[in-house]
């Protein structure tokens, strides 16, 4: 056994919610209607082409037919979408355990997916939602909040995989001491990571930190490259937080201050062209 399947499998066992009197994905199968949905699909490959094809015709019903098969054949790509339309509510119910017993299944069939794989980045995501899951629980599947298990799920993917979105909320977690003894630089450490890859969110919360010396020393420039960063990224909808911050930052720093975090910005943005 691989170092990381031996370590996936210590985080997943005996994991809250997989009880006996609800559905595990861990080595379950589809229903027998999900079974016979493979007729007409030549293979795998050609039952994920034609949830695609069916999916972007705005079929959804025949989409999860096709990748309910693909799921059957433990297909993680198929499981991931499933995954993610049953959380979403898109095209069918939506139904929060449906969806974790997918990305349990992804988890617990591929987590030593080589990093660099084409598929790692599913097999990732489906650590980082089942992490959000357990951060928050599933109430209508009777999975209470385990910060601590959210936290082993964000770990794999945040270390083994390298996920940035894994690392940020690895990052979050240790900065409230939830699932994990508060620890500001570990903070500080995984959110630099994020950051370093590009996520909004990431470079916010750091820039915030150095600006106020949290846990690192204090660098107000670089703080506000940061911020400076993170508000050309973010989404106005969604990161409104974002440009509070990166507002009150420029207001208050000095004309100094905010021509080198522009000069480190634009150094930050040339090395990733």
């Amino acid at each position: 056994m691989s170092l990381a399947a031996g370590l996936v499998l210590a985080l997943l066992g005996g994991v809250p919610g997989f009880a006996s009197d609800a559905p595990s994905s861990l080595g379950a199968r589809p229903s027998p209607e999900a079974r016979g949905a493979g007729e007409g699909y030549a293979s795998v490959k050609d039952a994920i082409r034609a949830g695609v094809r069916n999916y972007n015709a705005g079929d959804k019903v025949a989409a999860v037919r096709a990748l309910e098969y693909a799921a059957e054949q433990g297909h993680p790509v198929a499981c991931w979408k499933l995954g993610r339309m049953y959380a979403e509510g898109d095209g069918v119910p939506r139904d929060d355990q449906k969806a974790f017993e997918y990305y349990s299944r992804i988890a617990d069939e591929n987590a030593d997916e080589a990093p660099d794989s084409p598929r790692a980045g599913v097999v990732a995501s489906a650590f980082v939602a089942l992490g959000s899951y357990f951060q928050d629980g599933i109430k209508a599947a009777s999975i209470p909040p385990n910060p601590e298990r959210a936290a082993e799920m964000y770990s794999y993917a945040a270390a083994y995989f390298g996920d940035s979105t894994a690392q940020y909320n690895l990052g979050r977690l240790y900065l409230a001491g939830r699932g994990v003894e508060r620890d500001e630089r570990q903070a500080a450490r995984w959110l630099n990571l994020a950051a370093e890859k590009g996520l909004p969110s990431a470079q916010a919360l750091l820039g915030r930190m150095l600006l106020e010396g949290q846990g690192v020393p204090r660098e107000r420039a670089r703080g506000l490259m940061w911020l400076i960063l993170a508000k050309q990224a973010a989404d106005p909808k969604h990161d409104s937080w974002v440009f509070a911050v990166h507002a009150d930052a420029l207001e208050q720093a000095s004309e100094t201050e905010r021509r080198t975090a522009i000069a480190l910005a634009e150094r930050y943005q040339s090395r990733r062209r």
